[in-house]
């Protein structure tokens, strides 16, 4: 089921939900050189990286919740919010599959779904909708994958702390492609209601 939203929606770009939002988008490129760094003969700075991604889920956290106590829900940040959770998904997706820890045939599962996702919003625009506001369930699957992959990042060591990682990281990645996949399928659904819709009005 849709997230509906009750609260008043503003066209303020300097909130303070936005500027978390902007803070998570400038810290994906260094993330992303973070994690890669290994592979161009410099030292390993997986704690960084994970730091990095630490962060970010708080203030993932922190915006929303404070643009919905503060009543600063805005069109920027239903754009950002979502847009960072991709860009991270998609620069850990490039990281960890760049220094084969994450198999080929996972990532290709989730790119295709963004790639259906795509498809989705070019066909709402075509018929004058807006893209489809994140539910539970795709929110529920961002959760799940943003655990997967500092787990499975941490599970490229030794030791027992790097097997139990592996483990975690291995279900969380499991739950977050399935919930990943239904949230995309249900936004397929709802994009088709919507054209049929138009389709009888017309």
């Amino acid at each position: 089921m849709e997230v509906q939203e009750t609260r008043v929606q503003t066209d303020r770009v300097l909130t303070i939900p936005n500027i978390l939002s902007m803070a998570r988008l400038l810290g994906v490129p260094l993330f992303l050189w973070l994690i890669l760094l290994p592979e161009f003969g410099g030292p390993k700075a997986d704690g960084w990286a994970l730091l990095v991604l630490a962060l970010s889920g708080i203030s993932d956290y922190l915006d929303g919740k404070l643009a919905r106590r503060w009543n600063q829900i805005s069109s920027l940040g239903r754009i950002l919010d979502p847009a960072a959770d991709r860009l991270y998904i998609l620069s850990t997706l490039v990281g960890l599959t760049w220094r084969e820890i994450l198999p080929l045939w996972l990532t290709a599962a989730l790119l295709a779904r963004e790639l259906m996702l795509l498809v989705m919003v070019v066909i709402l625009r075509r018929h004058g909708y807006p893209p489809p506001q994140v539910n539970f369930l795709g929110k529920a699957a961002t959760f799940n994958l943003m655990y997967a992959f500092p787990l499975l990042l941490l599970s490229d060591g030794e030791g027992w702390l790097a097997s139990l990682a592996e483990v975690f990281g291995w279900a969380f990645a499991g739950w977050g492609t399935t919930l990943y996949w239904w949230a995309g399928i249900l936004y397929v659904v709802q994009v088709r209601r919507l054209v049929k819709a138009d389709a009888a009005a017309d």
